[in-house]
């Protein structure tokens, strides 16, 4: 069948404080849906987002200076921007069709480690992707999507056998805030490789754009990577 030339970015619905005293809410890191909403766009995809509810709020740390350019800041602030628009009508999961859908591209932000492995709405979209030849791509804490989502023909987990990046604990460490993500009992993104029969890999360093390409399956590392990670993905869409 031919693949639609159609992107699903999903976005964490989930929210907590990563540091004692408030005022550093984790929730969708903002560049992670935006570089790639772009990347897709200028490739000539049509693009919506979804979260598991349909509703989502933003990660402090995203909006703070390096991480959005005067520009992107702008487009996000102003709510007739397109990115605004559609990410403030973010659909809800399960209420979306995957057969419409060539590509699944999970951004993500701390948050994501939440909600994201026990978003049934999300996995049915992606592993519709993935059963129909498509794409799945992720960034950052995006592989937390990954767990409990399986081939349907098969039913292994899709990155069984493959390799995998993704945010790595070094940088959990550096950023003081493991303590906080192990409360939440849920894995992190090299523990969820390990866990699924993956490899996982990274740059030296824990900030490079650094991203992956194994067959169908791209994810990148960081931030840093989600612009090229999905510029990677296009590229694999190109050549089914």
């Amino acid at each position: 069948m031919s693949l639609p030339r159609r992107a699903l970015i999903a976005i964490t619905s989930a929210k907590a404080e990563l540091f004692e005293g408030g005022g550093h809410q984790t929730g969708v890191f903002i560049g992670e849906a935006l570089h790639p909403y772009y990347a897709l766009k200028k490739a000539g995809f049509e693009v919506d987002l979804a979260s598991e509810t349909g509703k989502w709020s933003e990660d402090w740390l995203s909006l703070t200076p390096g991480f959005l350019s005067v520009e992107e800041r702008a487009q996000y602030d102003d709510p007739k921007s397109e990115f605004r628009s559609a990410i403030d009508n973010a659909l809800v999961a399960g209420e979306v069709d995957g057969n419409k859908y060539g590509l699944f591209f999970a951004s993500a932000g701390h948050a994501a480690l939440i909600d994201y492995p026990h978003a049934k709405g999300l996995k049915n979209i992606a592993a519709k992707v993935w059963d129909n030849g498509g794409i799945v791509a992720s960034v950052c804490h995006g592989p937390s999507i990954f767990i409990g989502l399986n081939d349907l023909k098969t039913g292994e987990p899709i990155i069984k056998g493959k390799s995998i990046t993704g945010f790595c604990t070094e940088a959990e460490d550096v950023m003081k805030i493991t303590d906080a993500l192990r409360s939440w009992k849920e894995p992190l993104v090299e523990e969820i490789a390990a866990d699924n029969g993956a490899t996982y890999k990274r740059a030296p360093g824990i900030w490079d754009d650094f991203h992956v390409v194994d067959g169908r399956l791209v994810t990148g590392m960081n931030p840093a990577s989600a612009k090229s990670t999905a510029e990677a993905a296009v590229e694999v869409f190109e050549t089914l």
